[in-house]
C-alpha cells in the first residue's frame, strides 16, 4: 500500500511540475520554414506545357501562378492548423514551394504571409526559404519562379478608416536587393497581433492539457504569439531605408505604405485584394477615398485581384448593406429583388419571434425597427444583436444573389467594376484607377494554386471549424433566443468571442472555394520576363481552371494587348480568343526522376496533382464588359457599367473560340471607355459554387439554406459541389477619346 501511495505521489508531483511548465510557457518552440525538395520538375513536363500552347501560334506563352499564399507563419493560418479547428498541423514555406512545383505544377508563385505576424527572425527565414525554392531551377528556363512578398493587412472600424488588404511583391530575392523588413498595417491589425494576441493565446494552455497528443501545437502557438509581443517597434520618425533589420515597421494608410516603398526603391508591385469581402470590411466601404491624392500610386499599385478563394470581387451592384442619412445616421435599406440586407433580416427574425409569443403586431413592428437599428450600428458584428440566432436563421441575407461565386457579405463599392467607373475630380483632370486583373487562391495551408482539381475542401479551401461541440461552444457561444434585439454599441467585445464570434466565421464557410489563378503573357519563363508581363499588365485572372485567353485592340498595323492604354478618335476594333482548360486525369504525373518521395506526394498533394489529359473543356461564350468612367461626380456608377455589353456564343471546339468586334458607339459617345472580356467555360462541379445552397419559393425568396459547414455538421467527404461556369477575366484595355 505504501508503494502505491508513493507512486501516486510521484505521479501528482510529475503532473504538477508539467502543469507548472505549461503555465510558465516552457514547452513552446518557434517553428522554422523547412527545406523544400531539392529537385526541379522533369523537363518533359515543362516542355509539354510549352508545346500545348505553341499550337495556337502566339509569340508569348501564357504562364500561370498564384500571387497570394500563406503559410503557418501567418497568424490565421497557424490558428487554422490547430487540431481544435480541424487543422492538419504546420505548413511552412517549404511545403508551399513543393506544392507549387509538384502538386499544382505552377509556373510562379508569391509568398505573402501577413506582415503583422512577421518578426525579424521570420522575415529573414522567409527570404532564405524563397531562395531555397528557386535553387533547383535553371535560371534561364526555370520550372518554377518563386517571388518574395507579404500582405499589408489593414482593417478599419468604419468605412472612412478602412482601406483593405494589399499584397506587396518584389522582383528580386538577393539580400541586398530586398527590404530588411516587411511593412505591416497599423491600427487594428498591428494592435491585435502585437498587443492582444500574446495574452489571448494563453487560453490554449488548458486545451494542451486535455489534448496531450497535440500539445506541442498549442505550446508552439503560444510561443508564436509571445515572439510577436516581444518584438520591438521601429522608430516612426526614421525613413524606411535607414532603419535596421531588428524591428517591426508599420504604415497606417496606403499613402504611408506607398511612401515607404518609394523610399526603399526596390522594384515592387502592390495588389489590392478581397475588396468586396464583407467578413471584415465595413458595410459602406468603397474605393473612392483611395483615389484621393497620395492614396493610389499607379506605378506601384498596377494590378487588382478580381477573385480568390474567398470569392469574386468583379461585379458592381447598386444596393448597399447600409445607408446614411444627411445627418450621418445609419439606415437599414429595404430589400431588393437580388439583395436582402442582413439588418433587415434581423428585424424579420425578431418580428417572427415576437408574433409567435402573442405580442401585438404594432409592438412587434416597433421591435423589428429597433432590431434593424441595433444591427446597423454594429457593422460587421451586427449579428450579435440578435440573441440565440442560428446561421440558418439569416437565410441568404447580406449576399449578392446574382453574382458569380461572390465574396461573403458582398461590398459592391469595392468591386473591380466600381473602381473602373469612378473618378476623382479634385484636380483639373479626372484621376482614375488604371489596373490590370489577376486572380489568386489566398490559400492559408501553404498550397498555391489549389484550383486544378475540385477535391477535398478541407485541404484545398479555407474550410475549417471546431473539432467538437465543446470547442464550438467556446468559440461561438449561443445565447437563449429572445423576442427583442440588444443594443451592443456601448459594450466591448472581449475574449475569444472578439476574435471569432464577432465575425460570421461559421456562415462564411459556405463561401470558400479553391480559388483563382494569375495568368501572364510572358516572353520567357524566367523571373524578369514574368515581371515584365506583370508590370505591363498583360495579365488576366481565372477562377481556377487554366483557360487560355488573348484580348487585343487592333489599330492599323499595331496591336495593343490586354492591359494597354491608348488614345483613339475612331471606333475601336478588338480581337478575342479563348481556349478551354485541359480536363484532368486522376493522380499525379510520373515524378520518379525527381527527388520527391511517394510519402511527400501523399502528404502534400494528397496524391492528386495537376495532371492534364489531351482533351480540353469547351468555351461556351465570351462576354464583353464596357465601362465609361465618370466625367462628372453626379453620374450614377450603375449607368456607366454595361455588363454584359456584347456576348458571343461559341461552338464546341478543341481550338477554342475567336471573334472580332467593333464599338460602333465610341465616336458618337466621344468619351473615354474601358473594355474587358470574360471567357466562360462549360459548366463543371465546383466546391461551394452554390454558396448557401438556398431552397427558393415561387417568389424567388430563399426560405431554407443548406450550409456547407467547416465542422462535423457537414460530412468531411461532402465537397459541397455545385455546377458552375469557370471563367477567365482579361485585364482591361483603356481607350481614351482623342479629339
Amino acid at each position: 500500500m505504501r508503494y502505491i501511495y508513493s507512486l501516486l505521489g510521484a505521479v501528482v508531483i510529475v503532473f504538477g511540475i508539467y502543469t507548472a511548465g505549461v503555465y510558465l510557457d516552457l514547452y513552446g518552440e518557434l517553428e522554422e520554414p523547412g527545406f523544400p525538395v531539392n529537385s526541379e520538375l522533369p523537363r518533359s513536363i515543362v516542355q509539354q506545357k510549352q508545346e500545348a500552347q505553341e499550337a495556337f501560334g502566339r509569340q508569348k506563352q501564357i504562364l500561370f501562378g498564384d500571387t497570394h499564399v500563406h503559410t503557418t507563419y501567418s497568424t490565421d493560418a497557424f490558428l487554422w492548423s490547430l487540431p481544435i479547428l480541424n487543422g492538419e498541423g504546420p505548413h511552412p514555406i517549404s511545403d508551399a514551394c513543393d506544392f507549387a512545383r509538384f502538386c499544382a505544377n505552377l509556373d510562379f508563385w508569391v509568398s505573402t504571409d501577413h506582415a503583422e505576424a512577421l518578426t525579424p527572425r521570420k522575415w529573414k527565414s522567409i527570404k532564405e526559404a524563397v531562395r531555397n525554392c528557386n535553387t533547383p531551377t535553371n535560371i534561364n528556363e526555370p520550372d518554377l519562379v518563386t517571388f518574395l512578398g507579404y500582405e499589408w493587412t489593414q482593417v478599419g472600424n468604419t468605412a472612412n478608416e478602412h482601406y483593405g488588404h494589399k499584397n506587396v511583391m518584389f522582383l528580386d530575392i538577393e539580400e541586398d536587393r530586398v527590404p530588411k523588413r516587411a511593412i505591416g498595417a497599423g491600427g487594428i491589425a498591428t494592435n491585435g497581433m502585437r498587443l492582444t494576441l500574446p495574452g489571448q493565446s494563453k487560453q490554449l494552455r488548458p486545451v494542451a492539457l486535455f489534448d496531450p497528443e497535440n500539445r506541442h501545437r498549442y505550446f508552439n502557438f503560444i510561443a508564436f504569439a509571445d515572439e510577436l509581443g516581444a518584438s520591438k517597434f521601429c522608430p516612426e520618425d526614421v525613413p524606411s531605408n535607414l532603419l535596421g533589420d531588428d524591428c517591426y515597421e508599420f504604415a497606417n494608410t496606403p499613402e504611408d505604405l506607398f511612401q515607404k516603398l518609394r523610399t526603399l526603391d526596390f522594384p515592387t508591385i502592390v495588389i489590392p485584394h478581397g475588396n468586396t469581402w464583407g467578413f471584415y470590411t465595413p458595410p459602406m466601404s468603397t474605393l473612392d477615398k483611395q483615389l484621393q491624392e497620395g492614396f493610389n500610386d499607379d506605378k506601384l499599385q498596377i494590378l487588382f485581384e478580381v477573385m480568390s478563394g474567398h470569392g469574386n470581387s468583379e461585379e458592381y451592384r447598386p444596393w448597399r448593406a447600409l445607408l446614411e442619412d444627411s445627418e450621418g445616421n445609419l439606415i437599414c435599406p429595404e430589400p431588393t429583388e437580388n439583395y436582402l440586407p442582413s439588418c433587415w433580416r434581423a428585424g424579420e427574425i425578431i418580428q417572427e419571434r415576437c408574433l409567435a409569443n402573442g405580442i401585438s403586431e404594432s409592438e412587434c413592428n416597433r421591435r423589428a425597427e429597433e432590431a434593424r437599428e441595433n444591427y446597423a450600428v454594429m457593422g460587421v458584428a451586427g449579428h450579435l444583436t440578435v440573441p440565440g440566432v442560428t446561421i440558418e436563421d439569416w437565410l441568404d441575407s447580406g449576399q449578392c444573389k446574382d453574382c458569380f461565386i461572390p465574396s461573403f457579405n458582398y461590398r459592391p463599392g469595392g468591386s473591380a467594376q466600381y473602381g473602373l467607373a469612378i473618378s476623382n475630380f479634385d484636380k483639373d483632370e479626372p484621376v482614375r484607377f488604371n489596373f490590370g486583373f489577376i486572380a489568386s487562391s489566398d490559400n492559408h495551408r501553404a498550397r498555391p494554386g489549389t484550383g486544378y482539381k475540385e477535391i477535398d475542401r478541407f485541404v484545398t479551401t479555407e474550410a475549417n471549424g471546431p473539432s467538437n461541440e465543446i470547442i464550438a461552444d467556446v468559440l461561438y457561444p449561443v445565447d437563449d433566443p429572445i423576442d427583442q434585439s440588444v443594443d451592443l454599441r456601448d459594450q466591448p467585445l472581449l475574449g475569444l468571442r472578439a476574435g471569432f464570434g464577432s465575425f460570421e466565421a461559421e456562415r462564411e464557410a459556405s463561401f470558400f472555394t479553391t480559388g483563382g489563378l494569375a495568368a501572364v503573357h510572358s516572353a520567357g519563363r524566367d523571373r524578369n520576363s514574368i515581371w515584365e508581363g506583370l508590370t505591363n499588365k498583360e495579365t488576366y485572372g481565372t477562377s481556377g481552371d487554366r483557360i487560355l485567353l488573348w484580348f487585343d485592340l487592333i489599330q492599323n498595323d499595331s496591336i495593343f494587348p490586354m492591359g494597354s492604354t491608348t488614345s483613339l478618335n475612331k471606333n475601336p476594333v478588338f480581337r478575342v480568343k479563348a481556349v478551354g482548360a485541359f480536363e484532368q486525369k486522376p493522380g499525379c504525373p510520373d515524378y520518379s526522376s525527381t527527388n520527391i518521395t511517394e510519402e511527400e506526394i501523399s502528404r502534400i498533394c494528397k496524391n492528386e496533382c495537376y495532371n492534364p489529359s489531351d482533351k480540353r473543356k469547351n468555351i461556351s461564350r465570351i462576354e464583353v464588359v464596357k465601362i465609361t468612367p465618370q466625367i462628372n461626380p453626379n453620374e450614377p456608377v450603375e449607368t456607366l457599367i454595361s455588363d454584359v455589353w456584347k456576348s458571343f456564343e461559341c461552338s464546341p471546339s478543341q481550338q477554342g473560340c475567336e471573334f472580332e468586334f467593333i464599338d460602333e458607339d465610341y465616336e458618337k459617345e466621344s468619351r473615354d471607355s474601358i473594355y474587358y472580356v470574360r471567357a466562360i467555360q462549360e459548366a463543371s462541379p465546383v466546391i461551394n459554387a452554390g454558396n448557401l445552397r438556398c431552397t427558393y419559393n415561387d417568389a424567388g425568396e430563399c426560405i431554407k439554406v443548406n450550409i456547407c459547414y467547416g465542422d462535423s455538421r457537414t460530412d468531411k467527404d461532402d465537397d459541397c459541389l455545385t455546377l458552375s461556369e469557370e471563367r477567365a477575366w482579361s485585364s482591361p484595355i483603356y481607350v481614351n477619346y482623342k479629339i
